[in-house]
């Protein structure tokens, strides 16, 4: 499993990907501009990186919908892995890897405050730690040890169950001893979900009557659902949990604006009546644990109990179309984009 730093170029100027209108629901290309700055100098506390992975992730729809977060003009909020090229904090060197708020843009400068994990000695891919390492394997970790543990005789419903953090969620669940079921978008990304993700078994909520196709897969209710999309699977999903069942609220990927807020069927009833527990979960929330969560999930990936697909991509012109298919649902896994040469 190679580790190796690619090979990078240090060029004079900054080309960023900045947000040049707000999005009227999912972004689009045309929300987006690219501009080029000199390359920044970091100050007293603070150190250079030389972004080398993007990433594009759901919750930037959100990011970018909201002027508190994003300002128009501004490099997209986003999350990287880079390696420092210059530091004036003496608890980061040059040559350390991270993974944090680094946005699109070759260079960022930053503070520790910036970083979701510091990575001096890698053991595994760098592109890992965007992915499988990054926010979305470690939200996965997290989210279900806190919330809802997996165990033998338990089962649970994923949504979004081939993407990045239903993948993973998959895997720790059926490492638990839980029956794993999962719900995607296409037959592709069912064949992944039970040959690589070890699901017993996956469903295309596209096809069919999901409510029919729930109460077979699991007659007397499912224990966790694991939510990635919220809107009408989350209708339908709630109306097929037992009771006491719980409830992680991770992302609602089907709605693409929440102004004005979205109707749909009024769901406390289910929530009274089967006793359920229902949690949200903010990633950011929990950023002092992501050293815990990444050694626990590196030694699975490394004895090979840890599967996950990635495709990484060359060229800053790609990052806007990654996002694009991420939300069409035609990603046929993590994209991530290599910019560290031209």
């Amino acid at each position: 499993m190679a580790t190796e730093m690619p090979s990078f170029a240090t060029p004079t100027t900054n080309r960023q990907i900045v947000l040049a209108q707000r999005p009227q629901g999912t972004p689009q290309a045309g929300d987006f501009e690219q501009r080029e700055q000199p390359c920044p100098t970091p100050g007293e506390g603070a150190f250079l990186v030389r972004n080398l992975y993007l990433a594009a992730d759901p919750v930037q729809r959100g990011w970018a919908a909201n002027p508190a977060v994003m300002a128009i003009g501004a490099p997209m909020r986003a999350l990287a892995v880079g390696v420092v090229i210059e530091s004036r904090d003496a608890s980061v060197g040059e040559g350390d890897v991270v993974y944090g708020f680094l946005g699109w843009q070759d260079y960022a400068v930053v503070t520790r405050a910036d970083l979701l994990s510091h990575i001096p000695n890698p053991r595994a891919p760098l592109p890992a730690y965007a992915g499988v390492l990054g926010m979305p394997g470690v939200t996965a970790w997290i989210s279900l040890h806190d919330i809802a543990p997996p165990s033998e005789g338990k089962s649970i419903l994923v949504s979004t169950a081939a993407g990045t953090v239903g993948s993973v969620v998959g895997q720790i669940a059926r490492r638990r001893g839980a029956h794993v079921v999962g719900l995607t978008g296409s037959d592709d990304k069912i064949a992944r979900c039970v040959e690589n993700y070890g699901y017993h078994a996956a469903y295309n909520y596209k096809v069919g009557d999901l409510a029919a196709t729930l109460a077979e897969a699991r007659p007397q209710g499912f224990d966790i659902y694991f939510d990635n999309t919220g809107g009408a699977i989350l209708d339908t999903a709630i109306r097929a949990m037992a009771r006491f069942g719980r409830i992680i609220q991770c992302g609602t990927a089907a709605t693409p604006s929440w102004s004005p807020p979205p109707t749909g069927l009024r769901n406390e009833r289910e929530i009274l009546m089967r006793a359920l527990t229902w949690t949200g979960f903010v990633i950011f929330d929990h950023v002092a644990r992501f050293p815990e969560a990444i050694e626990q999930m590196t030694d699975m990936l490394l004895e090979g109990s840890l599967k996950h697909d990635e495709i990484v991509e060359p060229g800053l012109d790609r990052i806007v179309p990654a996002l694009e298919a991420l939300f069409a649902g035609t990603n046929a896994a993590k994209t991530l984009v290599y910019i560290g040469e031209d």
